[in-house]
């Protein structure tokens, strides 16, 4: 027992001192035994003000700028249609592939005639066989009222060749009627563009069947684009038909001006939204399908601003260096902002950490 005590004593003295050599250590390597930055005559960190010397000073200071919402949206084309065929026939020629540009009149596809073109002439054939059978009823009703104009033929007679005129005429008017329509039908086999524009897709090969309402061509008029955008119902109100608006087009990065053309009187139930279509100039490389968005401007807003060029970054920290009157001399000291928005003309918004009216060094020289 008397043998565990000492050995005791010397664990714990032991333990003691290693914890205090390792404190001690700790403290020294973060700095605690050695101020790290002096101190001025006023308490200002003498590291931290430096004089403003031949560097330019600006002043912090309120702008109104306007305010914008988005709403987003898919272009599509104003007029679009789709190509079918109007009879059951197969098809011979498809002469546009999805992509290519189509001038209005155009011979999309062509199907096959031959049996039309049959009837077309059997229709020509009995038209030409009811013309001679008209002119010859004709003859015979003259040659009857002449004679019955001199008493020699009966009235019976008169009326009975009056009869078969009206008859023959009937009948070369329905041969003239049935090759009317034979022809408008044998004109459904050539299948024409309706518009300037271009193939989005080829829905039928060379050899298929065309069936009347099944879809052959999709196209649309590529120089008259749309925003179909959704437009929450407040933001509506400020909306009316004509209205000039910008589209904001994120695949090409470019801005457009449209005009709304039209909104629908009629809001979604699941998200209380209207229907907004803006149309107008839009840049070249405009497809079907694109993201866009519409700018709904709003009113305008103060924001507080001071050059870009003012503000140091350092990671992701922004820092700016504040012109402060010490005495008769003015000195910089550096401070944390928070930064907002960088607009087109190189003024940049604080959102935090100045004031109006403050004042911020640019760099030597101007800018970086």
């Amino acid at each position: 027992m008397a043998n565990r005590v000492p050995s005791l004593v010397w664990y714990i003295g032991g333990s003691a001192f290693f914890l205090v050599v390792v404190s001690l250590l700790i403290m020294g390597l973060a700095g605690f035994f050695h101020p790290k930055i002096g101190q001025a005559e006023d308490g200002v960190p003498a590291a931290a003000v430096r004089a403003l010397g031949e560097r330019a000073a600006v002043e912090a200071h309120l702008v109104s700028v306007p305010v914008v919402e988005t709403a987003v949206g898919t272009i599509s084309a104003v007029h679009e249609t789709t190509i079918a065929a109007k009879i059951l026939a197969r098809i011979t020629e498809v002469n546009f592939s999805a992509g290519e540009q189509v001038k209005k009149g155009a011979v999309l596809v062509r199907l096959d005639d031959a049996d039309l073109r049959a009837r077309l002439e059997q229709a020509e054939a009995a038209l030409a066989s009811a013309a001679a059978a008209r002119d010859q009823a004709q003859v015979e009703f003259d040659r009857i009222n002449q004679l019955y104009q001199a008493q020699n033929a009966a009235k019976i007679e008169v009326e009975r060749a009056e009869t078969v005129l009206k008859t023959a005429s009937s009948e070369l008017q329905r041969s003239q009627q049935l090759k009317q329509e034979i022809a408008a039908i044998l004109e459904y086999a050539t299948i024409r563009s309706p518009i300037d524009g271009v193939v989005v897709d080829k829905l039928a090969e060379v050899g298929d069947t065309a069936t009347p309402g099944l879809p052959l061509l999709k196209m649309y008029d590529d120089t008259r684009m749309q925003l179909i955008a959704s437009v929450r119902e407040s933001l509506t109100q400020r909306l009316s038909v004509g209205q000039d608006i910008q589209v904001r087009i994120d695949a090409l990065g470019k801005t457009c001006t449209g005009s709304v053309r039209e909104i629908v009187p009629a809001a979604t139930t699941a998200s209380r939204a209207f229907t907004v279509k803006v149309s107008g100039p839009c840049p070249p490389g405009l497809y079907t399908g694109m993201f866009g968005r519409l700018l709904i401007p709003l009113d305008p807003e103060e924001v507080l601003v001071i050059p870009e060029a003012a503000i140091d970054r350092i990671g992701q920290v922004h820092l700016v260096d504040v012109v402060e009157q010490v005495g008769e001399q003015l000195t910089l000291s550096r401070r944390s902002v928070q930064l907002g928005r960088v607009f087109e003309d190189g003024q940049a918004e604080i959102l935090s950490g100045l004031m109006p009216g403050e004042r911020v060094a640019l760099p030597s020289g101007g800018g970086r």
